[in-house]
């Protein structure tokens, strides 16, 4: 029987073994180089944000996402050998050239917070003051983010991009179609030169994350997410405490319930561009009727859009409101928020502040 390569000599064996095996090496290290190279040659930064309590395994998929790492295998793999274990949280900026040493010695050295900004956004403030602030801390103009509110083209992207954002926002008597979906917070920026495009990405991403967490609750209820953010802004800027604002939630839902205007000061102010409260409110501002003009009495029910920028707390108290007979409220100078079930009794309350020098008007 003629058996194939019986002829053949040891020498050749080895020969053709060794070959075998350096050609297997040469092609391992050529496709481990392949998948531990960077993705492409984009210098261009992105920002990748750790969150506490992440490992390199976990951010896999964000990495992979972001079209930072060529393979996920590859990169759990390459972090198991080198034995890559403490993240810090916080913010990085990675390219698409780095390859899997450069990302992970990023991750290394930690967050980086030199040559960075901070803008923070308080809760409750409104576009003006938003504009205002990135005219301060970036290179960016007021009227340079006016100017892309009014951008029809980029709003639609956005709602097309954001399940949260719809067509309401883009109502022709609504002032600026983001108010209210620009979640107040501390964003950190790689420098002056961020654009506004990137600014308002990230504060709608925040939203997004925060807002998801009670999507199906939105969803399935009778009130849209427009309508909550409207009224959530109301909320904002009459009650202080979780707990009043729970109560000032329901007030709204048995006046809006019950076909009886919402009669909100604050809205007077946002109606007609007031930022400074301390001035007051004028007889004819009060009656004017205007989309936002709650107190004016010529229209029932929320403002056409949100009039500020509100936390996550007053979020939750617009959908999950207390359930009470309350009607009216008012908050005394300390802040502190006071309860009626009729004008009767909103007015001896009323009275009673007055009395004990507790009464603000503004």
């Amino acid at each position: 029987m003629l058996v194939f390569g019986s002829n053949m000599k040891t020498s050749d064996f080895k020969f053709f073994s060794t070959l075998f095996i350096v050609v297997a090496l040469i092609l391992s290290v050529s496709v481990y180089n392949y998948y531990t190279s960077g993705v492409s040659k984009d210098s261009t930064k992105k920002e990748i944000i750790i969150k506490s309590g992440e490992t390199y395994y976990s951010i896999i998929p964000m990495l992979k996402k972001n079209n930072l790492i060529k393979s996920e295998a590859f990169f759990k793999l390459y972090v198991k050998i080198n034995k890559h274990n403490d993240l810090k949280s916080g913010t990085y900026f990675l390219s698409e050239d780095m390859s899997f040493k450069k990302i992970l010695e990023v991750f290394e050295k930690g967050p980086i917070s030199e040559g960075f900004i901070n803008i923070t956004f308080k809760e409750g403030i409104n576009i003006r003051k938003i504009a205002n602030i990135i005219e301060e801390k970036t290179n960016n103009t007021a009227d340079e983010v006016f100017e892309l509110l009014k951008n029809k083209k980029y709003i639609d992207g956005l709602i097309e991009k954001y399940w949260f954002l719809t067509s309401e926002i883009s109502n022709k008597d609504i002032y600026y179609p983001l108010e209210g979906y620009l979640f107040p917070d501390t964003y950190q920026f790689l420098n002056k030169d961020v654009t506004i495009e990137k600014i308002f990405e990230k504060m709608l991403d925040n939203t997004d994350e925060k807002l998801s967490i009670y999507k199906d609750d939105i969803l399935k209820g009778k009130t849209t997410v427009h309508e909550i953010l409207t009224l959530a802004s109301i909320i904002e800027l009459e009650a202080n405490t979780y707990y009043d604002r729970t109560g000032v939630s329901s007030v709204f839902y048995n006046r809006m319930n019950n076909n009886i205007y919402l009669g909100s000061d604050v809205t007077t102010y946002y109606a007609f561009k007031i930022d400074d409260w301390s001035k007051g409110l004028t007889s004819k501002e009060l009656s004017t009727c205007n989309s936002y003009n709650t107190r004016a009495n010529c229209f029932l029910g929320l403002p056409v859009g949100p009039i500020s920028n509100p936390s996550i707390e007053s979020i939750k108290a617009a959908l999950y409101p207390d359930i009470t007979e309350y009607y009216y409220f008012v908050a005394d100078c300390s802040g502190k928020t006071h309860f009626a079930k009729t004008i009767t009794e909103h007015e001896i309350i009323v009275a009673s502040l007055k009395k004990q020098n507790k009464w603000c008007d503004n």
